[in-house]
């Protein structure tokens, strides 16, 4: 259903932490103009866990309105909470986002049996596609392949974002699955083996600042190109590294500010990147050609 470069999209902010709608606008139409296949809208590196349900929501709309006809827009609608993630899924629907990402439930550490109802029932409830994601570095909880090969008989779960970054889970995924859900790669890093091996593209935070490049590598590895794609990849290396040097989404916010594209603002408990970083991020940066 989607399939390439999508990127994870940032939250804009002003310094008070305000939401800035200009230019959560301007980085749509950055996106439409250097080829990212999808956005995607307040997932972790949107900092969805410091958005009200009001703004999770708005930002959703707004995401949806300024990209409709131009490209799909995949909205990050995940909770710990099943409740709460039918009451997100539905807004994300009711706005006209192409699909949902759900993140397992974190911090709670369901069994693969709640995980399986969880996801079962938001499906169950809201008839929109949805990608099931998979995070355990962050939310402490592991959805194993058994798991998405029973939720992957569900219609409407279509994918899955593996951020492990294990090629055998992928492997395991792809054999399992078949063409029931399509795999996506959540891990810059080893997106381009994931693609080779048959994932469809890679959900990706370096995206935000390197989407030309990333749009190419992507493209170049669904076609089976793999000379060309390491070629682009290699450039793309510092920042698939050094955008992780501090929690997501702390310095791919840096970097964008860094191109001019958004303002500083970021919400506590996250804080803006440390000084330490700043010109390890701008010479990743300037390898892949964001900056001059």
């Amino acid at each position: 259903m989607f399939h390439g470069s999508m990127v994870a999209l940032v939250t804009p902010m002003n310094e008070d932490g305000s939401l800035d709608v200009p230019a959560l606008r301007r980085l749509v139409d950055f996106h439409v103009e250097n080829g990212t296949e999808a956005i995607v809208a307040v997932g972790t590196t949107g900092e969805s866990p410091t958005l009200d349900m009001e703004e999770h929501c708005e930002v959703i709309r707004l995401t949806v309105e300024h990209a409709r006809g131009r490209l799909p827009v995949i909205a990050g609608t995940g909770a710990n909470s099943t409740r709460e993630a039918i009451e997100l899924t539905r807004c994300a629907e009711a706005a006209g986002a192409d699909a949902c990402l759900l993140v397992t439930p974190y911090y709670n550490k369901p069994t693969q049996e709640g995980l399986y109802l969880h996801h079962k029932a938001v499906a169950e409830a809201v008839p929109i596609p949805q990608i099931l994601y998979n995070v355990p570095g962050r939310t402490a909880c592991d959805m194993l392949p058994e798991t998405v090969e029973r939720l992957s008989h569900i219609p409407n779960i279509v994918g899955i974002k593996e951020a492990t970054g294990d090629m055998d889970r992928a492997r395991d995924i792809l054999r399992r699955c078949d063409d029931r859900l399509d795999l996506y790669s959540g891990d810059d890093a080893t997106a381009l083996d994931c693609i080779l091996l048959g994932a469809k593209g890679d959900i990706s935070v370096t995206a935000n600042v390197a989407p030309r490049l990333m749009h190419q590598m992507c493209q170049a590895a669904r076609a089976g190109k793999e000379g060309e794609a390491r070629a682009l990849n290699d450039r793309l290396m510092g920042l698939h590294k050094h955008l992780f040097v501090e929690a997501n989404p702390i310095p791919v916010k840096w970097a964008l500010k860094e191109m001019g594209l958004i303002q500083g603002g970021i919400r506590l408990p996250l804080t803006p990147l440390s000084a330490r970083h700043h010109e390890t991020v701008r010479q990743a940066l300037r390898a892949a050609g964001a900056i001059s």
